[in-house]
């Protein structure tokens, strides 16, 4: 059973166990309810057969205390087991999400969208906290406590019984039959609230362009039909799913009349008292109604599977697993025929071999969509090559632990992420423990302070959001800081000075051949002035190597290389005319 429920609803072990303690509360709860219904017949038969009431208050009194006793036991217990317990299980889930995702390849992050995963690690667990509190164990324990009372009721009149349970299962096997339906209604929903959500974000990252372009109002319209679809598919989520919900609440309602048309009839023969009539229309009346909200937790756990689903995606994809001890012999990087594909089979570097080695700088050039970025991923294991091998420093880096890997890499990606922090801090990342003057250090080898200076409170100026308070030059310079800060003995430039005008680079070129004493640098770069220095190109085109070799002796070749720098020379000496 623990099994079945941590499958079913995406829970831990521990959740599972005390989904099912929750389960039996909800039972144990709605067991003490039928005791004042049980009280409420004794005393009814005592005043018909005109027993003296007085005699017997001290056991009515008694039997008052003990039903509030029992009912508030069983809430407390209820609420112990079915919200607190999911409070904390919605917790533990949200920190074994995070802690899943980072040991997940970056090559799940591709084939997954943004929008599409937010909805999953927020909504989909808000999701699941509300059914775990609120529907699961009502539901289940519901199914149980109706089931006990149901078999009760055929040991006491099993003609009765049959009248008064018929329409319960039959309601329930209507809601079951339903699943299929109201997942169809509740995937197009998810559907369109992915696109809105998409359309959302991508208007407020893109609300500068769309200004300068004069279509801010088409896409705004774009929004609006969005919107439209999503307010159509949620109307007719609900519609589909009121349909079977409301049809088999109004059949319970005919368990109340066969009770009195069977009952009547069997009363009239003489095969049933006063009192058994009765009995069975008390316990009808309180066995209908937690009923009826059981069909609509039904409803609900059936449109819960695709949240489920969602969530089983992440908590079953594949991690990156390694040895935490990592001790290479130096840190050359070797690329062995590696050959990599993403998920839809595009392959992107079929067999690539070079040496990078530790002590100098080893640019990767080519044209675009040569496999030059997703190189330097697969050194720094982002992903794994799916043929032939990878090493640093002689050990098969995916034999490593990808953290325990990264902890010998300093990486400036292209696109630089700050925080809504100060300038301080943001370098800061690259080294948690640093101390201030580690971290002035640092700015200055990056050529930060020429900016900084200029900013309101220096360093301690806090910089907006992903750094909106800088240019993209200044931006890229904290993130060259940051790799400073850390200084590991392999570094990964991706573009690193892409952003940076003539000056400022030609300084931070100058901070990077101070850094790299005894360091392997890669550098990708598509400005042949930026890999000039180096001690090695190697050229990738159409996912291999085409050359490599000195930039000296690239250009006497006259390759690919060489017609590059022709070209960006040539690009040099452009003039408006």
């Amino acid at each position: 059973m623990k099994t079945y429920f941590k499958n079913k609803f995406a829970l831990s072990d521990q959740g599972a166990k005390e989904m099912i303690l929750g389960i039996l509360s909800v039972v144990a709860q709605n067991l003490a309810l039928m005791f004042p219904v049980s009280l409420l017949y004794l005393f009814t038969g005592d005043y018909i057969n005109g027993v003296n009431l007085q005699r017997r208050t001290g056991f009515y009194i008694g039997g008052i205390a003990l039903c509030l006793v029992l009912i508030v036991l069983t809430s407390i217990w209820q609420y112990n087991t079915a919200y607190k317990a999911t409070y904390k299980e919605s917790a533990a889930r949200r920190i074994s999400l995070a802690e899943k995702l980072r040991k997940l390849p970056l090559s799940f992050f591709a084939k997954r969208d943004l929008a599409d995963l937010t909805s999953t690690i927020m909504s989909d667990s808000e999701v699941l906290e509300h059914a775990g509190s609120h529907m699961i164990p009502q539901y289940y324990g519901s199914i149980v406590s109706t089931l006990i009372i149901s078999i009760g009721l055929f040991f006491f009149q099993w003609k009765m019984a049959l009248a008064a349970v018929w329409p319960i299962p039959i309601a329930l096997i209507i809601v079951l039959t339903s699943k299929s339906v109201q997942n169809r209604f509740s995937r197009r929903q998810r559907a369109a609230q992915i696109d809105l959500n998409e359309g959302v974000q991508e208007f407020i990252e893109t609300s500068r362009d769309l200004k300068n372009n004069n279509a801010e109002n088409e896409y705004l319209k774009g929004l609006d039909e969005k919107i439209d679809a999503l307010e159509k598919r949620a109307i007719g989520s609900e519609l589909g799913t009121a349909m079977f919900v409301v049809s088999s609440q109004m059949l319970l309602k005919f368990g109340i009349g066969t009770v009195a048309l069977v009952g009547g009839t069997m009363l009239i023969k003489g095969q049933l008292t006063l009192m058994q009539f009765f009995c069975f229309l008390l316990v009808a009346s309180r066995l209908y109604e937690p009923m009826s909200s059981t069909l609509i937790n039904l409803a609900a756990i059936n449109a819960l599977q695709i949240n489920v689903d969602r969530m089983n995606e992440i908590k079953n994809a594949k991690e990156q697993t390694g040895l935490a001890d990592f001790a290479p012999n130096g840190y050359d990087i070797v690329f062995d025929h590696a050959g990599f594909s993403y998920e839809d089979e595009k392959t992107v570097l079929s067999d690539v071999s070079f040496m990078a080695k530790q002590g100098e700088v080893t640019a990767l050039v080519g044209p675009s969509g040569g496999g030059k970025t997703t190189v330097s991923r697969l050194a720094a294991r982002f992903w794994d090559a799916d043929k032939g091998k990878v090493f640093v420093g002689g050990v098969d880096v995916s034999t490593v632990d990808p953290e325990t890997l990264l902890a010998s890499f300093s990486i400036v990606f292209q696109d630089v992420t700050l925080f809504n922090n100060t300038v301080m801090e943001n370098i800061r990342v690259g080294k948690k423990d640093a101390t201030d003057e580690e971290v002035l250090n640092a700015a200055r080898l990056a050529n930060c302070e020429e900016f900084v200076r200029a900013l309101p409170n220096g360093y301690d100026t806090v910089i907006g959001e992903n750094g909106s308070e800088l240019s993209g030059g200044e931006r890229q310079r904290i993130s060259i800081a940051r790799a400073f800060l850390k200084d590991a003995p392999i570094i990964l430039l991706d573009e690193a000075t892409a952003s940076l005008d003539v000056e400022n680079e030609t300084k931070v070129q100058g901070a990077l051949s101070r850094l790299i004493k005894n360091k392997t640098v890669m550098v990708i770069a598509h400005r042949m002035r930026t890999v000039a220095g180096a001690n090695k190109i190697v050229v990738l085109s159409d996912g291999g190597v085409a050359e490599q070799g000195s930039p000296a002796e690239l250009m006497q070749r006259g390759g690919i290389f060489a017609e590059m720098v022709r070209l960006q020379t040539e690009g040099q000496n452009w003039s408006i005319s």
